[in-house]
């Protein structure tokens, strides 16, 4: 309607978050920053929230998530447009989209071909791994349905079902339906089938997040899954450079580090968002950035660039090729790297904050905290700033040698996070968390 080139799904079909990513990214290959032709991205899509929180997520040319900048002007430009009850919002009928701006583009067939750069499916074919993939409904049902006849895998789609009331689906903890693969509540259906494959995932309704689940341990905490895949990654994949950094959130796993650590590799710790493993992952010097809320991606096989934004697929393969190439579920895998650095313990609550609480919680600053000690252990580290780019987490976090907690507020509720970890256990974890309430509070003057 306003003349803008556009390429819509030639199936008329859902698309998900990774393979637009991809798809921005292949047609942008090689252009100049300043090219009219580049192309950037727009999904609707709940993601994994309950299907009435429908969610409007646009991908600019980098192929990854906007900025901030970005989605305030979206947001402000939308509801003044709405204001004026779309008063010279310019529309096109159904039946003139194949005018000559509008053309079809095919990103299933595109992003499942290209496949084989970024995972060994050669491996997992051979090893006959048995993989039950559900996409809880969402826009990665024929996805997986064409990586199983495109591959030959011994892949089943185990609920094919798309129906906009999601009754398939098993309620989340506050009986809401929420397509949340890291949920063992939204998990629950898979988790009872879990002996009948040798891997089963899932992913959420736009295929961004990742859920991986084994007969050994059922459901994986999406931290352990991080871990194993960063270790298995960096030893098994030659064609990355020698100094590719592994990126992650700063209230994900310090179990992470401990990973990284011994990989002799460098650790980029950014605030919460990936966003911030954009510029990374674009240039190869990030090859891998990973969320503790289940998101991840990483490079081609040859240290080309794959997607900039979450890949959920991708993260559910790689659990496959583990089991093809080592012989051991992700989940024993994990339990190897606990028996040797030590049982983590991790929890994230929320607790009431007024708004003026939270505006304080994200104005801290290292010195406001006096404490010099958690848990018994001294204090290492107090954070207002990512360590990884310097950037403001908007909160704090504190480090100790074998536990943290990190504080930020809610941007939707009258909340503030509260997450925590313990390399010593969860009595440990317990007493992290009690002081650093008490640290919040003494900082909030509450």
């Amino acid at each position: 309607a306003n003349g803008v080139d556009v390429r819509v799904d030639a199936h008329d079909a859902w698309v998900p978050t990774p393979a637009l990513s991809h798809a921005i990214l292949t047609h942008n290959a090689g252009k100049d920053a300043d090219s009219p032709s580049r192309a950037d991205g727009i999904v609707a899509t709940p993601s994994h929230n309950p299907p009435s929180d429908g969610g409007f997520k646009y991908n600019p040319p980098h192929g990854g998530p906007a900025d901030t900048d970005a989605t305030a002007w979206i947001a402000a430009r939308a509801n003044e447009l709405i204001a004026a009850g779309l008063e010279g919002v310019q529309r096109v009928r159904f039946a003139d989209i194949d005018a000559e701006s509008v053309a079809t583009h095919d990103f299933r067939a595109a992003y499942v071909a290209d496949l084989v750069n970024v995972i060994d499916l050669d491996a997992i074919r051979a090893a006959g791994v048995r993989i039950g993939a559900d996409p809880l409904g969402g826009a990665s049902v024929a996805y997986w349905q064409l990586i199983a006849e495109h591959y030959g895998l011994d892949l089943t789609v185990v609920n094919p079902d798309v129906d906009p009331t999601w009754r398939f689906m098993t309620l989340d903890w506050d009986e809401k339906i929420r397509m949340d693969p890291s949920s063992p509540s939204a998990m629950a259906t898979l988790v009872a089938r879990r002996d009948e494959f040798d891997v089963l995932t899932g992913n959420d309704a736009d295929a961004d997040r990742h859920g991986i689940v084994t007969p050994d341990a059922g459901l994986m905490n999406p931290n352990h899954f991080l871990a194993v895949a960063i270790d298995y990654l960096y030893s098994h994949r030659p064609g990355w450079g020698a100094d590719a950094a592994v990126g992650k959130t700063l209230v994900s796993s310090m179990m992470i580090d401990r990973v990284v650590s011994a990989l002799g590799r460098r650790l980029v710790e950014v605030p919460v968002g990936f966003k911030w493993f954009v510029p990374g992952l674009l240039d190869g010097s990030v090859a891998f950035g990973g969320e503790e809320s289940a998101g991840a991606s990483f490079l081609r096989r040859d240290g080309g660039v794959w997607t900039t934004d979450k890949d959920g697929i991708i993260l559910c393969l790689l659990a496959a090729e583990i089991i093809a190439v080592t012989g051991k579920t992700p989940s024993q895998r994990y339990a190897e790297l606990e028996a040797e650095y030590g049982a983590s313990a991790y929890e994230r609550v929320d607790a009431p904050a007024t708004p003026e609480q939270k505006a304080a919680l994200k104005a801290l600053s290292p010195s406001d905290v006096t404490a010099d000690a958690l848990a018994g252990d001294p204090i290492t580290a107090k954070l207002s700033e990512a360590p990884g780019n310097g950037a403001a987490i908007g909160g704090l976090k504190v480090q100790t040698e074998s536990a943290w907690f990190a504080a930020r507020p809610s941007g939707t509720e009258d909340v503030y996070k509260l997450y925590a970890e313990s390399l010593r256990g969860p009595e440990h974890l317990a007493q992290v968390q009690e002081e650093a309430r008490a640290i919040i509070a003494s900082v909030l003057g509450a």
